[in-house]
């Protein structure tokens, strides 16, 4: 279904200081860690900024990761509301087939709610022993892991918990949670398609592997700041939203640095507690950001390994600028911000865009990898460099697959496959060559240099990818394409 547009407005009609954004976006765009993709503010029910940060672009779908976890909370919240689900009952209750190998008497104690809040009582993540105990079924691999607490006395952030919380809601429904999901949420809130890891086929991971557009992150974000109320229409109970936004288990440690960090305010049913407000968050910097004092929502994707740095910029910049409404005389200020917004992009790499006047032994080079193996992307197998009527092209190699990256003489050049991808780059010395690639549907940038001296070539990613396997699996699964699941 084809989504109704957020209802839009300007900032200074909602009572939001144009000025707190822009300088919102001067921090980010200047801090060297931090590379935006999208920023969406909601205020009182409406769009009052929205910007993308160009090759990025409003209706492409990105990797979540771990905001994903506040979707498939919504799913659970939906099977209790509907009687499927009971956060009270033993986790074990609905898999029966698992109780005469399940016999430690904490896992046997372990409750779904335990499990929602993350508290199912272990002091580690579990997710590389769960998957190594069972492939097939990492529930069963999870639930034969011991706790070192009983379950519910300790916060642990734990990817087979949510995992274990979304196999349930697809057991008990009989369907993925993107199917469960659709008629329930996505297709009331506008949201449009979707994508979403799975393991084994046919089961959305939960935990993390959603796609979706940073306009799904906000109608999200809205539906909980409007008590799960759309468009007059109760699409989640009052009693849910309370439930997976308040702290259920401490998250403090008083002996770490940044205690008053907002990973130290306590988690809810898969969402976090924040200095201000509620929030979801997914690795690198995919935040949906629910502020009730302020009637509003922030919506963000990014690529930054400091998450903290971007949430201190909204409240250093944003969280001032949601002022009393309307704000009068600030039309030069809504225009000038709708300008820049309008024109977000990301700078290009620095680079000629061709070798010297003789092009030299450029032309065919093949690159293998320095010292034998790439050790940030080992699949990759070689680099080469090819060129046509003056127009470059670098092709990456993974054994038979090959990814052809076009190189622009200015920006970035968008190529949709067999992997959505932007590119830019050229020579920054005459036997120097880089191209950095931008994975369209991911958080993600590679950096490859090939250098002509020794044939080598390096490959670097700025955010490491967190579901391994070669190039192909950075984009999201939509059914139409060959859409290889798995954990890794």
């Amino acid at each position: 279904m084809s989504a109704r547009p957020l209802p839009v407005s300007t900032p200074a009609e909602q009572g939001v200081d144009a000025r707190g954004i822009e300088a919102f976006l001067d921090t980010v765009e200047a801090a060297p860690d931090i590379e935006p993709h999208s920023l969406m503010i909601v205020r009182h029910g409406r769009l009052v900024a929205s910007g993308w940060w160009a090759p990025y672009t409003a209706e492409r779908p990105q990797l979540l990761y771990s905001l994903s976890k506040s979707f498939t909370s919504t799913a659970a919240g939906l099977a209790v509301a509907e009687g499927l689900l009971d956060l009270d009952a033993p986790v074990l209750s609905y898999f029966p087939e698992f109780a005469a190998d399940i016999t430690d008497p904490r896992s046997r104690a372990m409750r779904v709610r335990h499990i929602a809040s993350m508290a199912s009582g272990h002091l580690t993540d579990t997710a590389d022993e769960a998957f190594r105990l069972d492939r097939a079924e990492p529930v069963r691999g999870f639930l034969l892991i011991p706790p070192d607490r009983d379950p519910g006395s300790v916060f642990a952030y734990n990817q087979p918990a949510t995992y274990t919380l979304a196999a349930l809601v697809q057991r008990l429904s009989g369907q993925s949670l993107t199917e469960y999901l659709r008629p329930r949420l996505l297709d009331p809130l506008g949201i449009g398609e979707v994508a979403w890891i799975q393991h084994p086929r046919g089961r959305d991971l939960g935990f993390s592997g959603l796609h979706a557009t940073t306009d799904a992150i906000a109608r999200l974000g809205l539906l909980y700041l409007q008590d799960g109320v759309w468009e007059g229409r109760r699409l989640l109970p009052s009693s849910w939203v309370a439930e997976a936004t308040r702290p259920h288990v401490s998250t403090a440690d008083s002996t770490a640095v940044g205690a008053a960090s907002d990973w130290q305010q306590g988690y809810g049913l898969q969402f976090w507690a924040s200095r201000h407000g509620f929030r979801g968050d997914g690795a690198y910097g995919q935040f949906c950001v629910v502020l009730p004092d302020h009637d509003a929502v922030i919506a963000t994707t990014a690529a930054t390994v400091q998450m903290q740095k971007l949430l201190d910029a909204m409240w250093r910049h944003l969280l001032p600028a949601l002022g009393p409404s309307p704000l009068p005389g600030r039309t030069d200020a809504d225009q000038a911000l709708r300008h820049r917004l309008d024109r977000l992009a990301l700078p290009p790499v620095a680079a000629r865009p061709g070798p010297a006047a003789d092009p030299g032994p450029w032309p065919g080079a093949r690159f293998t990898p320095r010292g034998g193996r790439c050790g940030d992307q080992p699949t990759l197998t070689a680099a080469e460099v090819t060129e046509e009527d003056g127009a470059w092209t670098v092709t990456l190699v993974e054994d038979e697959d090959r990814l052809a990256l076009r190189l622009p003489e200015a920006g970035w050049a968008v190529g949709e496959g067999p992997v959505p991808t932007a590119a830019s780059g050229g020579w920054t010395g005459p036997d120097t060559l880089r191209v950095d690639v931008l994975f369209l549907e991911t958080p993600h940038r590679l950096t490859v240099t090939c250098a002509l001296d020794d044939g080598t070539f390096t490959a670097r990613w700025h955010t490491t990818p967190l579901h391994a396997g070669p190039l192909r699996r950075r984009r999201a699964p939509f059914p139409s394409r060959d859409g290889s699941t798995g954990r890794g």
